[in-house]
C-alpha cells in the first residue's frame, strides 16, 4: 500500500510539473543589439528608424527580431506560421523615439493598435506605427494620417496594399504624405468598418 501510495504521489508530482511548463510567463522582448539583422530582410535593425517587431513561435525559446512591424507581419501572416505564434513584441512609439526605439518601450503585439497609410518613414519605407494606447494611435493619424487598426485588422491583403503604396512613393521621389501614398488606406474596404466594433 505504501509503495502504491508513493507512485500515486510522484505520478502527481510528475503531472504537475508538466502542466505548470504550459503556464510559464511569457518569453521577455530581448535588446536589438548592434549586429541584430532583420529575419526578413537581413538589414541590420538598429541602423533604422521606426517601431520594430519580435516574434516567438511555438515549441521554439528562439526570437525572431525584426526591422519594421510591417516585416513581423509579413512573417507571421504566411501560411506555415500563422498558427504557430506564441507571441510577439512591438514598440509603443509613444514613449519612444521614432528615430530609434528603445529597449524598454516594448508591448505585446497583440494588444497593440496600429496606424497604417501614416507620412512616417520606417525602415525599407513604410511601417505600421505601434501604440499601447488607442487613443495615441488615434493622435497619430490626426497628425500624420492613416487608419487606426486592431491587431487582428491585419492582414496579407493590408500589407500588400502598403508596400504598392510605397513603392509608388518611391517612384514619385519619395516625398512623405504624397497624395498617392495614404488614397489607399482611405479607401481600404476591408479594414474600414471594422475598427467601429473596437
Amino acid at each position: 500500500m505504501t509503495h502504491t501510495t508513493l507512485a500515486a504521489l510522484t505520478l502527481a508530482v510528475l503531472l504537475a510539473g508538466c502542466s505548470g511548463s504550459e503556464d510559464k510567463p511569457l518569453a521577455a522582448a530581448q535588446p536589438i543589439t548592434d549586429g541584430d539583422s532583420c529575419h526578413v530582410c537581413g538589414m541590420l535593425i538598429g541602423e533604422l528608424p521606426g517601431p520594430k517587431g519580435q516574434a516567438y513561435l511555438n515549441r521554439d525559446d528562439a526570437v525572431r527580431k525584426f526591422c519594421s512591424t510591417t516585416d513581423m507581419f509579413a512573417f507571421l501572416l504566411q501560411p506555415e506560421n500563422e498558427n504557430r505564434l506564441s507571441h510577439a513584441w512591438v514598440h509603443d512609439v509613444a514613449v519612444t523615439p521614432w528615430s530609434r526605439p528603445a529597449d524598454d518601450a516594448f508591448i505585446l503585439a497583440s494588444e497593440a493598435w496600429y496606424v497604417a497609410g501614416h507620412d512616417q518613414r520606417g525602415a525599407m519605407g513604410h511601417t505600421l506605427a505601434s501604440f499601447r494606447e488607442r487613443h495615441h494611435a488615434e493622435a497619430f493619424s490626426e497628425t500624420h494620417g492613416g487608419k487606426v487598426l486592431a491587431f487582428g485588422d491585419i492582414d496579407l491583403e493590408l500589407l500588400t496594399e502598403l508596400a504598392r503604396a510605397n513603392a509608388s512613393m518611391q517612384h514619385n521621389g519619395g516625398m512623405p504624405g504624397h497624395a498617392g501614398h495614404g488614397s489607399g488606406m482611405n479607401g481600404h474596404a476591408g479594414h474600414g468598418g471594422a475598427m467601429h466594433g473596437h
